[in-house]
């Protein structure tokens, strides 16, 4: 375990690496100047060059590409070309709103794929599998960009339940865990399904079954518990992608995120705010899959062999 660990965490920092240097790349080669987005394109000349002299843009690529990597090796993101504030002040002041709407997506997702998924499998093919299987293929099919504004005229326009957008207390996350959380529910409950389907068919269920346990202690405790595994990765997945899916939706609510973060940075050409936004979702989402890399080889012994 240890040298699966060490070779994971090994290439772990290899991902890191390539995915900085894609970004480093990508913000340098998209069209535009930030110094014409901070001064204006009839900007005095002599005043552009020691504008793009103090942020380092008249070096080389090269050397803007080493001095950037030189910089993150001691966590230094840099300043922000818009609001002249350190870059990890504005991420650290942004994160936390992202990790609550995250998890209460994530806690959404959850609440609706464990019924279902588990429903769909006890019941398979009645009307409550089709209903479940409906519901996964819809919440797959249906973007984020739809749904949210499809909700916000629901419950917040026609019903008035709910605030429309921003952050004004636990009510302003419903909608956006939702819409969050739609898509994730749909792909858990399908896995759900399938792996209890698989589980319920052997032995030891039988067995269970004969020795009379009643038909929920067979399902939760003897059935769910052993088709986890599948889940549990699935999960971890999910969890990393969760970040990438709510800049979308933290941009249709106005929620004061990551997401909002990274779209304001990129409408302002603020390179290096893009740069450390893109590095924090690609790090916690390499993060997760490690976790969960670990934890699956971890409870399941011939992934331990494999390994």
């Amino acid at each position: 375990m240890t040298r699966y660990i060490l070779t994971r965490l090994l290439a772990a920092a290899v991902v890191m690496l390539g995915v900085a240097t894609v970004v480093f790349l990508l913000m340098h080669l998209i069209p535009g100047d930030p110094v014409d987005v901070m001064l204006g394109e009839g900007a005095n000349p002599a005043d552009r060059a020691e504008l793009r002299r103090q942020l380092g843009l008249d070096r080389p690529l090269l050397g803007q590409w080493l001095h950037y990597l030189g910089r993150l090796l001691y966590l230094d993101l840099g300043i922000g070309i818009h609001s002249r504030e350190p870059v990890a002040q504005l991420l650290m002041q942004r994160i936390p709103a992202t990790l609550a709407l995250a998890a209460a997506a994530f806690l959404a997702s959850l609440c609706i794929a464990f019924p279902l998924g588990i429903l769909a499998a006890v019941y398979r093919n009645s009307v409550a599998d089709r209903i479940a299987m409906l519901f996964s293929v819809a919440g797959v099919s249906i973007p984020n960009f739809w749904l949210g504004p499809l909700l916000i005229l629901l419950f917040s326009y026609w019903l008035g339940w709910l605030p429309v957008s921003g952050m004004q207390g636990w009510s302003s996350l419903i909608l956006p865990a939702l819409t969050l959380g739609t898509a994730l529910a749909a792909l858990q409950s399908r896995m759900i399904r399938a792996s209890l389907l698989e589980v319920l068919g052997e032995d030891y269920i039988r067995a269970a079954r004969a020795r009379g346990l009643g038909e929920a202690t067979v399902i939760l405790q003897h059935g769910l518990r052993n088709a986890l595994l599948p889940v549990v990765t699935i999960l971890g997945i999910q969890l990393g992608a969760l970040l990438t899916g709510a800049v979308v939706t933290e941009f249709i609510f106005d929620w004061p995120g990551v997401g909002r973060l990274i779209i304001d940075a990129i409408h302002r050409r603020d390179y290096p705010v893009v740069q450390a936004c893109v590095l924090f979702i690609s790090a916690v989402y390499v993060l997760v899959n490690l976790v969960t890399d670990i934890l699956s080889t971890g409870l399941d012994p011939r992934m331990r062999l494999e390994a």
